[in-house]
């Protein structure tokens, strides 16, 4: 090994984090030797992770800002159990920079990047800057957040323009201005959701593309200034800016504009000294153009679909990052796609009623199997699913040779899938895989909510 290599085996990780993902990481850590040490809130006593782990504790009561979310109780928990590391898994405080920050100066390593790389990528708009600065491609926008100009920024972009909160993710903060009369209001709004949600009312300003496909691009880099790139995702299904269905690859997405997007996401995290695992997203044109969005700097929902694709595990990726160690394979080998796949968010929710999340007692479970089959899931026939967290339940990935075969699958194994006592958005998910636009890998970001549009005009029809 390289003397200048400085590599320090974990003996006990520490998940900050609940459900599926804690799950998730526990199984990779009992692969790697490691023990595994579980938190949990007085909600989640029951959960399958907390099981799972080698060892468990309560941090507090169910609401996440007395329990996930209070950094003094998991950074506390994780000295008192003598975790060498941290992994924040995703959601909570994955991206949070003080909680990076807390965890390092209690002398634990925190799987993921510094938090100087969380605090600088985290804000859009300086993750825009470091984007120029690395030569990726941008959509035009606002050079940083807006002001009081905000009117001339806005007729210098030209409409329709997106107002985009400067923290944060998953919709908030976020308004479609398509004409110049709508933008004092919408600004407001927006600054208004950014600031009860983030604590910061700042936005900044996009140009909206019109019918895009939301392309993002899995990454990982190491101590020693090398980084990958793996086969891009196609998450453009997705309704209120939440994804639902995700795929690689994009069946839109040919070989040269993958190259263009490996190398684009290549050059802004070296541009960003970052290290550990990541997502580039771009939104991309219909002729193929793509412009840089944000990073996430965590593990993503929809993980498994490239380790599907690459075959690698990217947990143990991450934590061997962590470790110290340089990246096991290069970017000819992370370029290579095995297979194609497909993700389903099943999540506990009525779509029948707007999606209305529907928590309650699993009274029967039996997830769906077979050749090209997993399901990641802390379900289990009697369990409970608290009202206090996200409505995901499982994730359902699927894979196969070809796309062709692979909805073939998908149509299989969503029809196997059962879940009694509550309902899910397993039926939603069975009439996207019928429907034409998608069958045909003509979905843009728009795709779901016109389909339920379509849904709503045939009921009432039916009146």
């Amino acid at each position: 090994m390289n003397a200048k290599l400085k590599v320090t085996p974990f003996k006990k990780v520490l998940i900050a984090n609940r459900g599926e993902i804690a799950l998730r990481v526990i199984r990779t850590l009992k692969e790697m030797n490691i023990k595994s040490v579980a938190i949990y809130s007085e909600a989640d006593r029951n959960s399958l992770h907390v099981r799972m782990a080698d060892e468990a504790v309560c941090i507090g009561a169910a609401p996440s800002p007395m329990s996930y979310l209070n950094i003094d109780a998991v950074v506390t928990a994780a000295k008192m159990t003598g975790a060498d590391a941290v992994h924040p898994g995703y959601g909570f405080l994955s991206e949070n920079a003080d909680f990076a920050e807390a965890v390092t100066k209690a002398g634990i390593t925190f799987i993921g990047p510094t938090a100087q790389a969380i605090s600088m990528l985290g804000v859009k708009s300086t993750a825009r800057e470091i984007a120029v600065k690395g030569g990726v491609p941008i959509t035009p926008g606002s050079d940083g957040v807006v002001g009081k100009n905000f009117r001339e920024v806005a007729r210098k972009i030209g409409f329709p323009i997106m107002i985009k909160a400067s923290l944060g993710g998953g919709g908030k903060g976020m308004r479609a201005c398509l004409e110049e009369k709508d933008l004092e209001r919408m600004m407001k709004t927006a600054q208004a959701e950014a600031k009860a949600n983030f604590g910061d009312d700042r936005v900044y300003f996009e140009k909206l593309v019109l019918n895009p496909r939301h392309i993002e691009v899995q990454v990982a880099a190491d101590n020693y200034g090398n980084a990958i790139a793996f086969a891009e995702r196609d998450c453009s299904m997705q309704r209120r800016h939440q994804k639902l269905v995700e795929e690689s690859p994009s069946p839109f997405v040919d070989a040269a504009t993958r190259h263009k997007l490996q190398e684009a996401a290549v050059k802004l995290v070296k541009a960003a000294k970052y290290r550990g695992v990541g997502t580039v997203e771009f939104l991309m044109a219909q002729n193929k153009e793509f412009y840089f969005m944000e990073v996430n700097t965590r593990l993503q929902v929809e993980h498994p679909v490239t380790e599907a694709v690459c075959g690698y595990d990217l947990v143990k990726m991450q934590i061997r990052i962590a470790q110290g160690e340089p990246l096991c394979i290069g970017q000819k080998e992370a370029a290579v796609i095995r297979c194609h796949a497909i993700e389903h968010r099943i999540n506990a929710e009525d779509s029948d009623k707007n999606f209305t999340p529907c928590p309650g007692t699993i009274e029967e479970w039996i997830p769906a199997g077979g050749l090209g089959v997993r399901v990641d899931s802390h379900m289990y026939t009697g369990y409970t699913i608290p009202s206090y967290y996200d409505s995901l339940i499982a994730k359902l990935i699927l894979t196969a040779p070809d796309r062709e075969k692979l909805l073939q699958r998908s149509r299989r194994a969503l029809g196997e899938f059962k879940v009694g006592g509550v309902k899910t958005t397993i039926p939603f998910h069975q009439k996207i895989v019928n429907n034409p636009d998608f069958v045909a890998g003509k979905m843009d970001t728009g795709l779901i909510e016109r389909m339920l549009a379509a849904e709503q005009k045939q009921d009432e029809g039916k009146k």
